[in-house]
């Protein structure tokens, strides 16, 4: 059946699988009240936990609690904070269970915390080898825990799921779920499927082959393993389903590319219909001229694939981005909800993925109810319901000619979780609006190991005039260009009801609740609630760290907390230099009550001493440098060698460093620290390149430094004009 399914998908372009109605079998009724019973073993019975990653199994997010409401909110203050001793990301989701709050900090470590007075109960460290972050992407973050009992679960950076005593963080097993010789990792949080422990991975920029694992809660051991992409197209596939999904790929070097399609983050588990619903991410490379020359649609890439849950059988999919070839991922956060639409009840799952479009499916069937652009979107003209695929533009594609594609590949929506206040019916979104260069190379050779393999043109963004401006006045461009938006989404209507320009792209999740209020960290620094029918922010608090992780809401002993992980970082926080983003405070866990009087420690970091090293190379080394600096270097220590704190800003490096720069960069001495070496791709010739061309930077930011303040306004407001000029030219 579902070979016929998925045959029928590529002839039709429509989502299916097994089609009508699927029944509600009286044994799902039963387990889903086992597995709620089981959750509270050794636990006091309280309604008003967090206990799951999305609040409830439908990953609304919505708290249900209603003693924080627009009345009091000016009441709400700092309960307590914790720091977490790192500098890097935070992006976990808390589970709070009988007191207790557990999450996840930088490097997959645990922390399990009095949910009152922010007490550490107790403390794991996985011992993530620093080196692996090399094959992190978008920084060593990680997303939360799953609890199951007196069992709680969590996925590490270098591929391991590990079950720990949620009492006393003592480890009860851990299996490796990674083939260890690929730059796989695991970012995203475990979900939880019956007894079962659910999780992915991610790695495809690198170049690996996505998939999604079950393992028992108990033992550890492996249940299903559902592959995302075929493998070699010579030999018996892993599933019945991907001997015909190979036919939408095309060549021989797809699978030695790795494919990509990992599940690296979003999942939901619906227990009446037993399925579970998963995101896939982006081809292996992004280009599908190379990946899979000669068309394709490239199953299961970008897609919403259902499962069920108990045996990993495939019942139905549907792609959001066919043949994707701009890392439109759909790996974004799902939600499940029961919507009246033109007047029929239907079960849904809605997401807004990366590609711009928000999509509102039967989850039952995977039929495309409804689709409709909610960020400024040109690949595409819009979707047709009769086929169920984008109508794509003539600036879709990039083969020929260079184009200027909306949205990036940061995209519309990233990881940060929606939030759905079903009493508003609206769909809360933390959008973007950007666009990104994309072009094809002349040539292409896949690098094995922790280098990207995105299958663009380098050199050619490297020719851009933006490549080489000061970030100092980049930044005034950017922010017309590269801008954060909170989307109130009415998904029946498919129309905004409202929505509220953010100061900085990168903002963070969001959180609902029944007394009509929607809370979001912005990169700003700034924890802010708003009336969740208008939009008008009614309450805000400055945290000094820009904040991407989503808040959740939990009650102890009659009193209501509000929770959020502080930490910048991320895809954005690593690359981009954004002035108004707030980046001085380490990562820590700020917990939040009515009549909070807590107030957060010192965090000033220590000021930028730049003091380079004379200049001694010309401007075509130092050009060059510039490019293999954006090819190798640029993702973690961003544009311009300019950091936000996240990792060391190389324009300040020592005249030590200096000295031992290439020991560093191609021979890797601080890989202990997560500073691999790289003379696997680089030369010695090309290590000095770089060098010379961070000099350069250093010594640009020392005469910025020395200009008027004058002249320093007059050339941002220039910039500034340009954005603005760009921003209605493209």
């Amino acid at each position: 059946m579902a070979l016929v399914a998925v045959g029928k998908m590529k002839q039709m372009g429509r989502p299916v699988g097994s089609q009508g109605a699927l029944s509600v079998h009286p044994l799902r009724t039963v387990l889903k009240a086992v597995v709620g019973l089981l959750a509270l073993i050794g636990t006091p019975l309280v309604v008003a936990d967090w206990p799951l990653h999305g609040a409830d199994t439908f990953e609304q997010r919505q708290s249900p609690l209603t003693q924080i409401h627009p009345d009091n909110i000016q009441d709400l203050g700092l309960a307590w904070s914790f720091d977490t001793g790192t500098r890097r990301g935070l992006e976990a989701s808390p589970i709070v269970i009988g007191g207790t709050l557990y999450t996840t900090g930088s490097w997959s470590k645990v922390y399990a915390l009095d949910a009152v007075t922010g007490a550490q109960r107790w403390f794991f460290d996985p011992e993530v080898p620093k080196a692996w972050g090399a094959n992190a992407c978008c920084d060593v973050v990680n997303r939360g825990v799953a609890v199951l009992g007196d069992r709680l679960f969590v996925g590490t950076l270098d591929g391991r799921l590990i079950a720990l005593d949620r009492h006393t963080g003592e480890v009860i097993w851990s299996v490796l779920t990674i083939d260890e010789s690929k730059p796989y990792t695991i970012t995203g949080a475990p979900r939880l499927v019956g007894d079962q422990v659910v999780i992915g991975n991610g790695g495809a920029e690198y170049g690996v082959r996505g998939y999604i694992s079950a393992y028992d809660s108990q033992t550890g051991a492996l249940n299903w393993r559902f592959f995302t992409v075929p493998g070699d197209p010579s030999q018996p596939q892993a599933q019945p389903e991907l001997e015909t999904a190979k036919v939408t790929w095309s060549g021989d070097d797809y699978w030695r590319y790795g494919g990509g399609g990992t599940v690296w983050d979003s999942m939901v588990y619906d227990p009446d219909l037993d399925l579970l619903f998963i995101g896939v991410g982006n081809g292996s490379p992004w280009n599908r001229e190379i990946r899979s020359p000669g068309g394709g649609d490239n199953l299961f890439l970008s897609s919403i694939v259902a499962l069920e849950g108990t045996t990993g059988a495939y019942r139905w999919h549907y792609q959001t981005t066919p043949a994707d070839n701009w890392d439109y991922t759909a790996t974004q956060h799902m939600i499940l909800a029961d919507l009246k639409i033109e007047g029929e009840d239907r079960q849904v799952i809605m997401q807004a993925p990366k590609n711009g479009f928000f999509y509102v499916l039967d989850r039952v069937s995977g039929e495309l109810i409804s689709a409709e652009p909610y960020v400024p979107v040109n690949w595409a003209s819009h979707i047709d319901l009769e086929t169920g695929r984008p109508v794509e533009t003539e600036i879709a594609s990039y083969l020929k000619t260079e184009q200027i594609v909306r949205p990036a590949p940061f995209g519309g929506h990233n990881w940060q979780p929606m939030a759905f206040n079903a009493d508003a019916g609206l769909v809360y979104i933390p959008a973007m609006q950007n666009l990104s260069v994309y072009n094809h190379p002349e040539t292409y050779e896949h690098q094995a190991g922790p280098h990207w393999n995105t299958g663009q043109n380098d050199q050619a963004v490297q020719d851009n005039p933006l490549a080489s401006l000061d970030p100092n006045y980049l930044a005034p461009v950017l922010k017309h260009l590269m801008r954060g938006q909170l989307i109130a989404w009415d998904p029946v209507r498919q129309q905004p009801a409202w929505q509220v320009a953010l100061p900085s792209m990168w903002n963070g999740g969001v959180l609902t609740t029944r007394t009509g209020l929607v809370f979001q960290g912005r990169g700003t620094g700034d924890l802010v609630a708003y009336q969740s029918k208008t939009g008008e922010p009614i309450w805000s608090f400055p945290t000094g760290s820009g904040l991407i992780a989503p808040p959740i809401a939990y009650e102890v002993a009659g009193e209501q907390y509000i929770a959020i992980m502080a930490g910048w970082g991320g895809a954005v926080g690593l690359v981009l230099s954004q002035p108004e983003v707030q980046h001085s405070a380490p990562g820590r866990v700020l917990v939040f009550k009515l009549g909070g009087q807590a107030k957060l420690p010192d965090s000033s970091p220590p000021p930028l001493v730049i003091d380079p090293p004379d200049l001694v190379a010309g401007d075509a080394e130092i050009s060059t440098g510039l490019g293999l600096y954006n090819q190798h270097c640029m993702r973690c220590h961003g544009v311009g060698a300019v950091s936000q704190g996240l990792v060391p800003d190389l324009r300040a490096m020592t005249r030590t460093t200096h000295d031992i720069f290439d020991a560093i960069v191609l021979e890797g001495v601080l890989a202990p620290v997560g500073m691999i070496g790289f003379k696997d791709v680089l030369t010695p010739a090309e290590s000095e390149m770089i060098r010379q061309y961070l000099i350069q930077t250093a010594h640009k930011q020392q005469d910025l430094d020395n200009e008027s303040n004058t002249w320093r306004a007059f050339r941002t407001w220039w910039f500034d004009q340009f954005g603005w000029l760009a921003e209605k030219m493209i």
